[in-house]
């Protein structure tokens, strides 16, 4: 049997294009807030999703207060926090009911003590390249520096996950991988995802045919 992953799709803000991502078997979709994004969700509407995806908002040093504004104006049900966010940010979003993923940049200098204080405010941290600004690269880094992490908390992989390389990251042997996060590699352009791609990569996941739609 192939192992099982938690798949997110972010960067997404095109309703047409939404509307196509729930008819894939994926978990999470994301929306970025951060307005210095090619990606920020802008104005988009709530959609009504009746599917089990959860719709997840992704954050760059917001206040809770504007997090909770925009989960409330979309209905999302996790948040991710890519920013400089404490521990106690993470804690208080988790009492809100939310499901809270805390995002890391890695580097081979990466200093995994910098995590402790999260482990027990945050249900996954999500590990992408390091990039002098904020949020995703598009770019892979060296994943053998996850065998350095010290903790049992699961994660999700990200940065320049593609067609080429995501053979390697399922066979990457770690059972607290337990997600790989789907983004510019599958994109027509930022924001606006090649579906058929996405299908090819979740056969690759999931080992089975998904049949055209």
């Amino acid at each position: 049997m192939p192992k099982e992953f938690l798949i997110k799709v972010c960067g997404m803000k095109e309703p047409d294009n939404i509307l196509q991502l729930l008819e894939l078997p994926i978990h999470y979709m994301g929306h970025i807030f951060y307005k210095k994004s090619a990606r920020y969700v802008g104005d988009l509407e709530n959609l009504d999703i009746s599917k089990n995806i959860k719709k997840t908002g992704v954050f760059v040093n917001s206040s809770i207060a504007e997090i909770l504004e925009s989960v409330n104006r979309l209905s999302l049900k996790a948040v991710q926090l890519h920013g400089d966010e404490t521990a106690e940010m993470a804690s208080a979003l988790k009492s809100e009911g939310l499901e809270v993923i805390k995002a890391f940049g890695i580097d081979e200098e990466f200093d995994w003590k910098q995590l402790e204080s999260f482990v027990d405010h945050v249900d996954f941290f999500l590990f992408d390249s390091k990039s002098p600004a904020y949020g995703g690269t598009g770019k892979a880094f060296n994943w053998q520096k996850l065998k350095e992490y010290p903790f049992e908390k699961p994660y999700f992989l990200s940065g320049g996950l593609s067609l080429e390389n995501l053979e390697e990251a399922i066979n990457f042997e770690d059972k607290r991988l337990v997600g790989l996060d789907l983004n510019s590699k599958f994109e027509i352009e930022p924001g606006l995802k090649d579906i058929e791609k996405l299908k090819l990569a979740l056969k690759t996941i999931r080992n089975e045919q998904i049949s055209s739609k």
